[in-house]
């Protein structure tokens, strides 16, 4: 058999399934069925394009495949509007491509001039600059920008920017006060990335048990949760149970 034919036949197979498991009207199946690939492309473009337009994780996987593609697309776009108009929400949108593609000092540049003026205390401006200069490694000079965030934005939440303080409080070497940081964080944390770094914090600090209780909580945890959670918190699962393999031994 043709394997043209092969690829009709399953395109035909998985859109009939998905009318069904999905609710949509049956008369689908008898199209499909008849009409071959221009049925699929039909089918494909009234159903499932639309939902798929609407749907969070359906986008950040276009997103993520556009982006593997051509990785500083939002990047060059960003820049053409920061040039065509210097607005600080261009400012800030450059800044945040910058950050995303690991242009941290560049995206620190960008940061700091945009905390001007009306946006001298912008929590998520100075959340970004602290994330910049993270990455850029002045963990010091990230922890006085968190610490004047907090100072500013008194009732700001943010699980990303706390993590990122406790993390920062770890890298200038205060131990004790990274835990107590950790203890917090991981509370409402949303994944496993908390707990991971909690566990090796307290693993350097010699608290094997606390550390693999933390790393136990994570397998716990991710067992319990749906196969979209475990998929996006694998490399986390995968460090806990390397650390509580070695922890064994």
């Amino acid at each position: 058999m043709s394997p043209l034919i092969l690829l009709s036949l399953a395109l035909q197979i998985a859109c009939c399934v998905h009318v069904v498991r999905t609710g949509r009207p049956l008369y689908w199946v008898f199209i499909l069925l008849v009409f071959s690939f221009i049925a699929v492309i039909v089918y494909f473009i009234a159903e499932i394009l639309p939902d798929l337009r609407h749907n969070p994780s359906a986008r950040r996987t276009v997103r993520n495949v556009r982006n593997r593609i051509d990785p500083d697309r939002d990047r060059r776009d960003a820049a053409k509007l920061l040039k065509a108009a210097d607005t600080p929400e261009n400012r800030r949108r450059l800044a945040e491509e910058s950050l995303r593609s690991g242009d941290y000092a560049h995206a620190s540049e960008l940061y700091e001039q945009a905390l001007k003026g009306l946006y001298a205390t912008d929590p998520d401006l100075m959340l970004g600059l602290a994330k910049a200069q993270f990455g850029l490694g002045a963990s010091q000079k990230a922890r006085a920008t968190l610490d004047a965030l907090i100072a500013a934005n008194p009732s700001f939440r943010s699980a990303d920017g706390h993590l990122l303080y406790a993390r920062t409080v770890e890298d200038t070497g205060d131990a004790t006060a990274a835990i107590h940081e950790y203890e917090a964080v991981v509370q409402g944390y949303p994944g496993e990335e908390a707990r991971a770094r909690f566990g090796l914090l307290l693993r350097r600090a010699g608290e094997d048990g606390r550390a693999r209780n933390v790393f136990q909580e994570i397998l716990d945890r991710s067992d319990a949760a749906p196969r979209y959670y475990r998929r996006e918190q694998q490399d986390w699962i995968e460090l806990a149970k390397r650390e509580l393999a070695a922890l064994a031994r």
